[in-house]
């Protein structure tokens, strides 16, 4: 099955003849894909924001007094329809997109933000739920329910339900045109990377290039119905061409195309975009008495504070330049050992890696082509699923008869080890011209039980996706393989959720928790008892020599400095551009950020994982806003975190594996995330194993 096509709209606005407002009667109740339209989602919003309305006008205008049950459990339970249809849509809009879906994308951006903030501006629904709030602690309520209340309530006040009349309709103007301006900044990404390419039109064009980088620029060029090779900007492409590529000419424009998306005059141009956001951002946070939206977006953070931000990454900045520099030395090395010398220019963000890889190999004795035999897509996939199977007794069975929305997309049934049947697991492994980069996690349906029948349990459905380039075979690199994990993580997140109350479910933690389930399921792919067990050639089935596994280890902090350079040099800016507290944003934000880095002392040719102008985290959705630190945040935790299984002496041991099951992943949000860590780990966690891990503890 494809993505939706449009049709004509009308006709596909009443309940009988639009899909998505009717029973859907498939496997696990997934969306019928096959049956959608692009032109049936507007109209299905708009009825389900309507339906929505009307279970929360039942909830708010009731006589009777407001309890936990008829307020809280009521409105948690509120809203199925509108969560299923925008589900479907949202996640067709990123993996499978079209001109018809994003044309509806860009039209109910601001409807969709209207309704949120109409819902929690509610004053007769707030006061109930608030009247609950301030008696939490005389009602007999459980933990989880207790937490449920007041997050709920805190959501409520975080979308302006404490606000004077005036400002509290100017909140959600922001919030409804923050919306509009973040589906523009995706599309404007979304339109660069697919509409570039740059041809390898002959063999000079490919020199140095692996068979499997040639076999994917191959692909993508079949994908794009051109001729011969090409390099896009997909990661799993142009990362592999800026590594091995001898044209260094072909290497700064792939480069340059990579760094430049968002930047340039026309229509698509996010510059502008990015400023917009930037000041609705810090007017939202001026409404509720913050100087800066950092300020703002902390304060519901584990970190807490713009200080606390800084602290670690002030902690790992001077330790991740001297690391850096002493790469730099070892490339130069390398570089002057092939008749290359300091006299001939400096090192350039396009040669980093493409050096860097002549490093490894000269130091590790270990390159790519040698590796990636071993890292078969569909191997490195039942290698999640193993050690899902050995860790909590997770069991993944292949579904054809559950619908998709595309023919990469894999269904599978999910079930514990006695056979109950726990939740779906879709996943979309390969990049395409109508699928947003990067990769991530996502939901059709969150558990919980507080659905219409409490007594049947909701399903999870989680997806995940990647961008890797396809193949015959798709072979990874290891950092392909851990980023598969990663996301795999995520998904264990949201299929191991046992909690009773949606809101508190899966994923749904503090942004700054929310990656610690996905980096440290990492850990895994890199265990050699996991290795040696999984990875095998892919032509002669060999598994992988002990020695290979013996370097890959010896290699494992191979050019941290740089990727840590380049990851808190995001962050920085993410928390520069973020913590301004002047209503109107610099003028030129490029080179606002370019000062940024300057002060901070960003050496040359390194650059930096994701610009402002195309930085999706920050400005396609609010999630990561001053937020990017959270991956540094969470690893302090996965480091310190994953020692529970060194000590224990396995990688597998039960009683770790148990503790980790139940206080990091079915917990959800049902528990402060500092007490669940040190409820799994037996205290709080330390910076030291995260220096240690990425080899920052070293001497300069």
């Amino acid at each position: 099955m494809t993505a939706p096509i449009a049709t004509n709209a009308h006709g596909a606005n009443s309940a009988t003849d639009n899909p998505l407002l009717q029973a859907w009667h498939t496997p696990h109740g997934l969306p019928p894909f096959a049956q959608l339209q692009a032109a049936h989602f507007e109209p299905a919003l708009q009825a389900a924001m309507q339906a929505h309305r009307a279970e929360l006008a039942l909830i708010a205008e009731q006589p009777a007094a407001p309890t936990f049950d008829n307020t809280v459990a009521a409105f948690d339970r509120a809203g199925a329809q509108l969560g299923r249809v925008a589900a479907a849509f949202h996640n067709l809009t990123s993996s499978a997109t079209s001109a018809e879906l994003q044309a509806v994308q860009r039209a109910m951006a601001g409807p969709m933000a209207a309704h949120h903030s109409a819902v929690h501006t509610d004053a007769a629904l707030f006061q109930r739920l608030d009247a609950v709030h301030a008696q939490r602690a005389e009602l007999g309520l459980t933990a989880e329910q207790r937490r449920l209340v007041e997050r709920l309530q805190l959501d409520f006040v975080r979308a302006g339900a404490q606000l004077p009349p005036a400002p509290q309709a100017r909140y959600a103007a922001i919030m409804a045109e923050l919306a509009q301006h973040m589906t523009r900044f995706a599309q404007n990404v979304l339109h660069d990377e697919s509409s570039w390419a740059l041809p390898l039109a002959d063999d000079a064009d490919l020199a140095g290039l692996p068979d499997f980088v040639r076999a994917s620029a191959r692909q993508a060029a079949a994908e794009r119905g051109l001729a011969g090779a090409v390099i896009t900007l997909a990661r799993s492409l142009i990362v592999p061409f800026l590594t091995f590529s001898e044209r260094r000419d072909l290497r700064e424009q792939a480069w340059r195309a990579w760094v430049g998306r968002g930047e340039h005059e026309g229509e698509h141009d996010n510059r502008e975009v990015a400023r917009a956001i930037l000041r609705l951002r810090n007017e939202q946070a001026r409404l509720h008495g913050h100087a800066s939206f950092a300020d703002y977006a902390l304060t519901d953070t584990m970190a807490g504070t713009h200080a606390a931000v800084q602290g670690l990454l002030g902690e790992v900045w001077p330790r991740a330049l001297m690391a850096l520099e002493r790469e730099r030395a070892a490339l130069r090395a390398v570089m002057a050992s092939e008749g290359v010398s300091e006299a001939d220019g400096e090192i350039e963000p396009w040669d980093w890696r493409f050096w860097a890889e002549k490093v490894r190999r000269s130091q590790y004795a270990i390159d790519d082509a040698e590796v990636k035999p071993y890292f078969e897509l569909g191997r490195v996939v039942q290698a999640a699923f193993d050690c899902a199977q050995r860790l909590f007794g997770l069991r993944f069975t292949l579904r054809s008869d559950i619908p998709v929305y595309h023919p990469d997309v894999r269904a599978y049934e999910v079930s514990h080890a006695g056979g109950a049947v726990c939740g779906v697991f879709l996943q979309d492994n390969f990049a395409r011209p109508n699928k947003r980069s990067g990769a991530w996690m996502s939901s059709l349906r969150w558990q919980s039980r507080n659905g219409e029948q409490p007594q049947v349990p909701v399903l999870p459905v989680i997806l995940n996706n990647n961008n890797f380039a396809k193949g015959e075979p798709t072979l990874l690199s290891l950092d392909d393989a851990r980023t598969l994990f990663h996301e795999f993580g995520h998904g264990l997140h949201g299929l191991l959720s046992d909690v009773t109350y949606e809101r508190l479910s899966g994923t749904q933690v503090l942004r700054d928790f929310v990656e610690l389930p996905s980096q440290i399921f990492e850990h895994w792919i890199a265990e050699p008892e996991v290795l040696q067990r999984h990875a095998r050639h892919w032509q002669t089935d060999a598994p992988i020599p002990d020695d290979l596994v013996a370097r890959l280890q010896r290699a494992a902090r191979f050019n941290q400095g740089y990727e840590t350079v380049r990851y808190t040099a995001s962050a920085l800016v993410d928390m520069a551009a973020h913590a301004l507290t002047d209503a109107e944003p610099p003028a030129d934000l490029c080179a606002f950020e370019a000062e940024v880095l300057q002060a901070a002392g960003l050496p040359h040719g390194v650059g930096l994982n994701h610009r402002l102008v195309h930085f999706q985290h920050l400005f396609a959705s609010s999630g990561y806003a001053a937020g990017y630190y959270v991956y540094l945040w969470a690893e302090v935790l996965d480091a310190d975190g994953y020692g529970a299984f060194t000590e224990a002496g396995s990688p597998f041991d039960p009683a770790v594996a148990q503790r980790l099951l139940q206080h990091i992943y079915s917990s959800g949000n049902s528990v402060e995330p500092g007490a669940a860590f040190a409820a799994f780990r037996g205290r709080a966690p330390t910076v030291q194993p995260l220096l240690h891990k990425r080899g920052l503890l070293q001497p300069a």
